[in-house]
């Protein structure tokens, strides 16, 4: 049986040692709220392979001078960036098969670039009414 990264097997020392802390700051940082560690029916703490990964972020930002507050707020964006990238790339899956559904059913058509300089009238627009005074005059 495959294991879930976010099952929570490792007992308090065994994810302290795995993240290479004392049990007692896994303590604190769960008080902090840095880390959520599950719980069994006796209380006992349960950490997952997520958790474990959490702990040595944790680690790699407190190695860096970074204050408990300050590894809060970077993990708490971290995780913003990760579910905006998410979203980012299901918009983009979602126009990439609008747009090929349209040209597969030959809904779009290809629309000319044009250069548009503040007080002037645009090339397309100059081109449609020299079309459309020819079709006049020619009526």
């Amino acid at each position: 049986m495959i294991r879930r990264r976010t099952q929570a097997v490792y007992v308090i020392s065994v994810a302290a040692e795995l993240a290479g802390m004392h049990p007692q700051t896994l303590r604190i940082y769960e008080r902090r709220g840095l880390v959520q560690p599950a719980r069994t029916e006796g209380g006992n703490r349960r950490y997952s392979d997520a958790d474990i990964e959490v702990l040595r972020r944790i680690s790699e930002l407190a190695e860096s001078g970074m204050n408990l507050e300050g590894i809060r707020r970077v993990m708490e964006l971290e995780a913003e960036n990760d579910r905006l990238k998410a979203e980012l790339a299901a918009a983009q899956r979602q126009a990439d098969q609008a747009t090929a559904r349209a040209r597969d059913a030959g809904g779009l058509v290809p629309l000319r670039q044009a250069l548009a300089v503040f007080g002037e009238t645009p090339s397309f627009l100059r081109e449609r009414e020299r079309d459309r005074e020819r079709d006049r005059q020619e009526r």
